[in-house]
């Protein structure tokens, strides 16, 4: 059997359940792990060079997170996201990001305003330099120091943890044409609201930012289904 994970190095500061969750989560978002395959526990841990009872506790925490499905009496298997699965997290998140930006109005200080202000500057010099690793990470940025701005960490963790759900087709969403330059605009829209304290424009902002995510999201998987119905056929 091919082997597909490397043995992690066991000299990290977190606990080994979160290594080996960060291991296979990153093995899911690039793709390593496909959609749709089964993930076996002895393999897993024999690949990993470490033990089975990590290996359980982060497939369970990937299960939460929607990583992963585990089906009784057949196994557990990387989870295959479904357009009624992207309708449901996008109805969630965009009004959760609605109230976090208005949040962020209310409550934003100027030494985060003015960071959010820079991360912008920053993101579009990475898409003028189509650096997509940088784009991505700055992108996470500026909307995690956006959702801290809401001052309710209540509130964050849930929109994490939704996020979590569709990272892996991040990458893949904003590589689709004329997205990076469009959610550029976005978050600008969003910023300017922010920082004129003008509350229901930032929510407007982000309902439309989360809005035209989705419908570019939705375009890129059916873009990614064609072209590997498109590679059995060959």
């Amino acid at each position: 059997m091919e082997r597909k994970l490397s043995p992690i190095k066991l000299d990290s500061y977190q606990p080994l359940r979160e290594v080996v969750c960060e291991t296979l989560r990153d093995a899911i978002r690039k793709g390593t792990l496909k959609p749709g395959e089964r993930l076996m526990e002895i393999q897993l841990a024999e690949e990993l060079g470490v033990s089975r009872t990590p290996v359980r506790e982060a497939i369970r925490k990937l299960e939460l997170e929607g990583y992963v499905i585990m089906m009784p009496r057949r196994g557990t298997y990387v989870a295959n996201l479904s357009i009624r699965d992207v309708n449901e997290v996008f109805e969630i998140r965009t009004s959760l990001d609605s109230l976090a930006s208005g949040l962020a109005a209310e409550r934003i200080t100027d030494e985060e305003l003015e960071r959010l202000q820079r991360l912008l500057v920053a993101i579009g010099g990475y898409i003028e330099a189509n650096d997509m690793e940088k784009i991505v990470e700055t992108d996470t940025e500026f909307h995690d120091l956006l959702y801290q701005a809401s001052r309710n960490s209540r509130l964050v963790g849930i929109i994490f943890n939704l996020r979590e759900q569709l990272t892996r087709f991040r990458a893949t969403s904003m590589a689709f044409p004329g997205r990076l330059k469009a959610t550029l605009e976005e978050h600008r829209r969003i910023v300017e609201a922010i920082a004129q304290g003008d509350v229901a424009e930032a929510q407007a902002a982000a309902e439309y930012h989360m809005e035209k995510s989705e419908q570019t999201l939705l375009q890129s998987m059916e873009q990614l289904k064609k072209k590997q119905e498109k590679g059995k056929k060959s």
